[in-house]
């Protein structure tokens, strides 16, 4: 069943909106008040160029060359030029979900009215998206200041039937104007102004950013059933659980993490099976301060989130028209909301955030897969007979070798700058590169967590006959769903990637 029709009223998108456009092929439409507000918009900018003003990308050249003048017969032909000469991007091509939350973002931005660009321009980006026609568009090239310049460029350049897409039939790409004459549109004839409005923010890291979070609401609930899982796999207490502890320190996250906790491990059998004559006093960091760590990401994320969502209502042109300044006020205001710094610094904060689940996850699958707990009698790597099989050895490498990644990616894009455009441009935010390390970071964390989920779920069986509390019984559920127990050695790849499909999917309620 399709998910219902995104309207662009103006108001911010939600992530849950981004997801389902980029993601489950919603439709879009603009709203009337939305397009009363562009067309107004457009009329106040065509009647400040009537009137002679100078203004900055609508009849002047763009960064450095922004002292040049442009002759009124050369109006659309720049912004044109614009498009081809800004699409310098290289690399591998961003995934189809990831464009088109791009170009959802775009069409909202400009539905917003503050742009100045027809109505047409609004729809034609919305025609891409209700035809699937996805633009190709590389990787790598905006350093997140002047907007995200060229990967909108390549995007934009479908719009006038150039550059490359995939058809909406699937496939390889082809040329754009093939792409449109396929999807039965035509190419747009860009009119002053509109080529600028369409590279012109923070729209590619926003995108990102909006489905990293989605994605990892997904691995924070995986992560706490693996905690939770964890926890009686190794015959651990649940005494640090105490909601009396958390309040102590007061930490939101933190307290919210260990009543998620104690709530998945509620009506163990397995807890109060040792909990006499037990000579353990505590257990390992790893599991007795899960909260902490989780709930210290989860703080972290929770900001990220914020400034997302607000981004998700934001118009990042430049420059930006007010058609209701009033007497006096100034029509059309050169500024800076292009510049991608709030969510370069966001997204690294997020990267970092990631790292301690990811961390805290791998530490418990060596815990595990260690065996060297007397009270608690696991075979060493939960191999059905060590020495003859290795079990889950190898498992806890690649954990190590995704922790490890995820450390390097947590070098903040933010805090190096690279000038461009001959210094006018002198101060770079780098936030797509911020928001590329992000997702790879929540992409490797989610390795993570299955492997955990993995090895606690084999573990767990040598708990049998007792069981665990609901929550965690219904988790292991899930990854028996998929993985069957361990009778002999099989490659634990497909099992780690069967599992992180199902964290993927969103099938964990921790």
């Amino acid at each position: 069943m399709s998910s219902p029709t995104v309207t662009l009223t103006g108001d911010p998108l939600t992530i849950e909106q981004v997801e389902a456009v980029a993601r489950r092929g919603s439709s879009v439409a603009l709203g009337p008040a939305a397009r009363a507000r562009v067309e107004s918009s457009r009329a106040a900018l065509e009647g400040a160029t009537a009137r002679g003003l100078t203004l900055y990308g609508v009849n002047t050249g763009f960064g450095s060359l922004a002292r040049a003048r442009i002759a009124d017969d050369d109006l659309r032909e720049v912004q044109r030029n614009l498009l081809r000469s800004h699409a310098a991007g290289v690399g591998e091509p961003l995934p189809t979900d990831t464009v088109r939350a791009m170009l959802l973002l775009l069409a909202a931005s400009l539905s917003r009215g503050r742009s100045g660009v027809r109505p047409v321009v609004v729809e034609r980006v919305i025609d891409l998206l209700n035809a699937h026609v996805t633009p190709v568009v590389p990787s790598v090239g905006s350093v997140g200041a002047s907007g995200d310049l060229a990967p909108l460029a390549h995007a934009a350049l479908v719009l006038i039937g150039e550059g490359e897409a995939r058809p909406s039939t699937g496939g390889a790409a082809v040329p754009g104007a093939e792409a449109l004459r396929a999807a039965g549109l035509e190419p747009i004839a860009l009119a002053a102004k509109e080529g600028l409005a369409l590279i012109n923010g923070t729209h590619l890291m926003a995108a990102r950013a909006a489905l990293v979070l989605a994605d990892l609401d997904r691995v924070l609930a995986a992560a706490h059933s693996a905690a939770a899982m964890s926890i009686d796999a190794c015959r651990g207490t649940d005494a640090f659980l105490d909601e009396r502890v958390h309040e102590a320190r007061g930490q939101a996250g933190q307290i919210e993490s260990a009543a998620r906790l104690a709530a998945l491990i509620e009506g163990s059998r397995i807890v109060p099976s040792h909990l006499h004559n037990d000579p353990r006093v505590q257990d390992p960091y790893s599991l007795r301060c899960a909260p902490v760590a989780l709930g210290a990401a989860m703080d972290q994320i929770a900001h990220t989130r914020a400034v997302v969502e607000r981004e998700l209502g934001a118009v990042t042109d430049n420059p930006l028209v007010f058609d209701d300044a009033g007497d006096g006020g100034r029509l059309v205001v050169s500024a800076g909301n292009f510049h991608g710094m709030p969510l370069a610094v966001a997204l690294d904060a997020l990267t970092i955030a990631v790292a301690p689940i990811a961390a805290f996850a791998e530490r418990r699958v060596y815990y595990i897969l260690a065996a060297s707990d007397s009270e608690n009698p696991l075979n060493p790597h939960l191999s059905p007979r060590p020495g003859l099989h290795s079990g889950l050895m190898i498992a806890q490498y690649t954990a190590a070798a995704c922790v490890n990644e995820i450390a390097t990616l947590a070098a903040p894009a933010s805090v190096v700058n690279v000038p461009t455009s001959a210094g006018m441009e002198d101060v770079n935010s780098f936030g797509p590169r911020s928001a590329a390390q992000a997702r790879r970071a929540v992409d490797l964390c989610t390795t993570v967590v299955a492997i955990e989920l993995l090895c606690a779920a084999e573990a767990l069986e040598y708990q049998r006959p007792l069981r665990s509390g609901d929550g965690v019984e219904a988790a292991h559920a899930v990854v028996r769903s998929a993985v069957p127990r361990l009778t002999a050695d099989r490659p634990p790849g497909p099992d780690i990637e069967a599992i992180a499909g199902l964290i993927r999917d969103g099938r964990f309620s921790g």
